[in-house]
């Protein structure tokens, strides 16, 4: 069955980075594109980040472009989220996602915290 797993969350401070990864395993995961998604406290899940199945195609959030870039490798069926100059609007659980033709599947996320 689809299985994405995050990890690398945790406390950091404003202005510091971290590095978050998804392991997929599952479905053929070079035939899908990716996304980062994270939920604040009190606030809706929305989208962060998005790469291609070929990793040749990104997009990102305006809160996050020039902060965060999105990375896959499609050997290791992994894929990464860097987020530098952490602020602490920032802080939010981030999830992994993929969708298919008639189903969507996200991990169980990973806290971020990002405060002083």
């Amino acid at each position: 069955q689809v299985q994405l797993v995050e990890s690398g969350g945790g406390l950091v401070q404003p202005g510091g980075s971290l590095r978050l990864s998804c392991a997929a395993s599952g479905f053929p995961f070079s035939s899908y594109g990716m996304n980062w998604y994270r939920q604040a406290p009190g606030k809706e899940r929305e989208l962060v980040a998005t790469i291609a199945n070929t990793g040749d195609y990104t997009n990102y959030a305006v809160s996050v472009k020039g902060r965060f870039t999105i990375s896959r490798d499609n050997a290791e069926n992994t894929v990464s989220l860097q987020m530098n100059s952490l602020k602490p609007e920032d802080t939010a659980v981030y999830y992994c996602n993929t969708r298919m033709l008639f189903a969507e599947y996200w991990g169980k996320g990973t806290l971020v915290t990002v405060s002083s």
